[in-house]
């Protein structure tokens, strides 16, 4: 089975991803891991998304194509695989669909996890990473013991730049522009679920869980 977990910034793609996964036995594929890896083998590819991932820019879509393309012709991805927030863009779900397609497999089902944009910025704008050791909290549902203190290593915890309320806005902004198209693509070949995810986590996991099983 392959599917495609969809989402904006703080829906929690993340956190379902890793249950779908082990459930079903299932390759993740996140596009971060696939860039941290290429640039810690210094592939051809790696060195050229380098400077774009340092930077927090949007890697080009060759590259990122290139590397899933690579991914793909693993072992094991041959009994299915989830893939955890990619496609971003309506040219990456094409360029899968192809890739696919060449094995002579697809994508099975499309699961969007749809969420609020005030809670969403929430979720994003309340997280405090640890400078040391890099842990994250949040101000509301995960808050440390004491108020800036890493529970772990003791470190400073700070904001990060892009999840400062207006970046995260912004983000927003850019990604559900993508989003829509997205939706639409799969929607027209009949595999889109949407779940709500303003919901607890083993909620939204049970009806994910459901779709998925209709499918």
């Amino acid at each position: 089975m392959n599917i495609v977990l969809l989402g904006l910034p703080g829906a929690g793609k993340g956190t379902q991803a890793a249950r779908i996964a082990e459930n079903k036995g299932l390759v993740k594929i996140n596009t971060g891991d696939l860039f941290r890896d290429n640039i810690r083998r210094e592939t051809e590819l790696g060195l050229k998304a380098k400077p774009y991932y340092e930077s927090g820019g949007l890697v080009p879509d060759e590259i990122t194509i290139g590397m899933l393309l690579s991914r793909l012709d693993a072992p094991d991805c041959g009994s299915g695989c989830l893939f955890d927030g990619f496609p971003r863009t309506l040219a990456q779900a094409k360029a899968l669909d192809t890739a696919l397609n060449s094995k002579a497999v697809e994508i099975d089902s499309v699961v969007y996890i749809e969420v609020p944009e005030k809670e969403l910025i929430a979720r994003i704008s309340g997280r405090r990473s640890c400078r040391r050791c890099g842990a994250v909290y949040h101000e509301v549902t995960s808050p440390p013991e004491q108020v800036g203190v890493c529970d772990r290593c003791r470190g400073e915890l700070y904001q990060r730049e892009d999840d400062k309320e207006e970046v995260v806005r912004n983000r927003l902004l850019v990604n559900q522009e993508q989003l829509q198209q997205l939706l639409a693509y799969y929607r027209k070949q009949g595999k889109l679920e949407i779940i709500d995810g303003d919901r607890d986590v083993e909620s939204v996991n049970r009806d994910l869980m459901q779709g998925l099983e209709r499918r």
